[in-house]
């Protein structure tokens, strides 16, 4: 018998926790290839850009078709194609037939893949889980990625050892059967669609998700939130290396990352235990203002101590400010369009943080620390608080992006629409065979 409700969620989790795992896996010994083979940063940065642009070009659509087809049947095909492209990958590394172009090519597979897979995956939530406990779910969904951020790397250090390259990427191939596997078994019921409707142009159905989001000036204001921190975190997770080996060793990097990481995850179980504020446009707001406080104190000083500090606190609000803001577009955005509008997120992401990738170096090595060189413009004034040479030009980076972000949290507060989206607008229909929805177990129980 299918599992349905809340034990097919978490049964969908618990899969999905299994191949991130296993991806994160295969990604940091793939990177740390190319390095070896190439001693290119370019090669190695351009594995991103082949998992980013088809991501970019494709997410639109994606949503479109999301929406038209089985959501269930969407992640399926969407693990089975990851997981047998790992498999190529291994079998074309045993056997020393492998080019850097296969390496490309699977990020990209995996990219088109992803761009249907999240969307899916996002828009099935709502689906199985009752509303009040959407947050929870949402903080599951972030715990997941934090679990893979902080084994990943470790495992995959270990591995290659164990079992070497190809061995690795048999295991990711394997976390994507598991997770065919646990969405064999459950049952994700399809919203409902009017009989007599006949399916538009895919451009005109993925442009009707944009037309749902710029009517409700709510959801906008949620948009420009989400563009603007993605866009600044972007440009300070480039720069976080170099700021801190400015001051420190590689190892005290790994152990801020680490640090960093355990953040991420313990804000997430947070708020899969928690569930959030009862009004979870605080949790998106109040999250953006603390997390900008804690981005910018980053830069206050040059001691690993207080940086990773700084850090831990900045990550303990990440999953309170994703799980908060999903939740909020889960419970506004009818069923049958939530696939385009996790679409339209997603494009943003994929958009805005590319720019802050592209920009960190310029604005860092040209403007900025030219600023807080020893004789430079600011060397008398900031200089004199926060420090001047090497990497303190980063350091006011993410002193202005910290209180910019600050800032884009405080007016997110004066404006009416945003404050109130959660009044303003009318919660969505809930799809028709809600007798699947069934409420979630307390965490111990699971």
């Amino acid at each position: 018998m299918a599992l349905n409700g809340a034990r097919a969620f978490l049964a969908v989790w618990i899969g999905q926790l299994v191949s991130v795992v296993g991806s994160r896996l295969s990604t940091f010994a793939l990177g740390i290839w190319v390095l070896r083979e190439t001693g290119s940063t370019t090669s190695y940065a351009f594995i991103f850009v082949c998992a980013a642009v088809p991501a970019l070009l494709l997410v639109p659509f994606a949503g479109a078709l999301v929406d038209r087809w089985d959501r269930r049947r969407v992640m399926l095909a969407c693990d089975a194609i990851c997981g047998a492209t790992m498999l190529v990958l291994a079998a074309l590394l045993a056997t020393h037939r492998i080019a850097l172009w296969h390496i490309y090519a699977g990020a990209a597979v995996q990219a088109f893949a992803n761009a249907f897979q999240m969307p899916a995956y996002m828009a099935s939530i709502p689906l199985l889980v009752p509303k009040e406990h959407l947050a929870r779910a949402n903080g599951l969904v972030q715990t997941a990625f934090a679990t893979s951020l902080m084994l990943g790397p470790a495992l995959a250090g270990v591995l290659v050892t164990l079992v070497a390259l190809p061995g690795v990427l048999v295991i990711d191939g394997a976390t994507f059967f598991a997770a065919v596997i646990a969405l064999t078994l459950v049952r994700i019921p399809r919203p409902p669609r009017d009989p007599n409707e006949a399916p538009g142009a895919l451009l005109h159905e993925a442009a009707e998700g944009w037309r749902f989001v710029r009517d409700r000036r709510g959801l906008i204001g949620l948009l420009a939130i989400f563009g603007t921190t993605n866009f600044l975190f972007g440009m300070l997770s480039i720069l976080i290396t170099p700021l801190v080996l400015s001051f420190a060793n590689a190892a005290q990097l790994g152990m801020q990352m680490s640090i960093g990481g355990a953040g991420l995850f313990l804000g997430g179980l947070a708020m899969s235990t928690w569930g959030g504020p009862k009004t979870r446009i605080h949790g998106v707001l109040a999250s953006v203002i603390v997390a900008g406080v804690f981005l910018a104190l980053h830069g206050l000083l040059p001691s690993i101590a207080f940086v990773s500090a700084a850090g831990f606190f900045f990550f303990l609000t990440v999953p309170v400010m994703n799980a908060s803001q999903d939740a909020i577009w889960q419970t506004k955005v009818p069923a049958e369009l939530q696939g385009r509008c996790f679409a339209i997120q997603r494009v943003l992401s994929e958009a805005a943080m590319p720019v802050g990738f592209v920009l960190a170096g310029p604005l860092a090595d040209r403007v900025f620390e030219p600023l807080l060189a020893p004789h430079g413009a600011l060397a008398s004034s900031i200089g004199r608080v926060i420090g001047t040479g090497a990497g303190r030009g980063i350091a006011l980076m993410f002193i202005v992006a910290g209180v910019a972000i600050t800032l884009a949290g405080i007016t997110g507060y004066s404006i009416r629409p945003l404050r109130r989206v959660e009044q303003e607008l009318d919660d969505a229909p809930l799809a028709d065979d809600r007798s699947l929805v069934q409420p979630l177990q307390p965490l111990e129980e699971l």
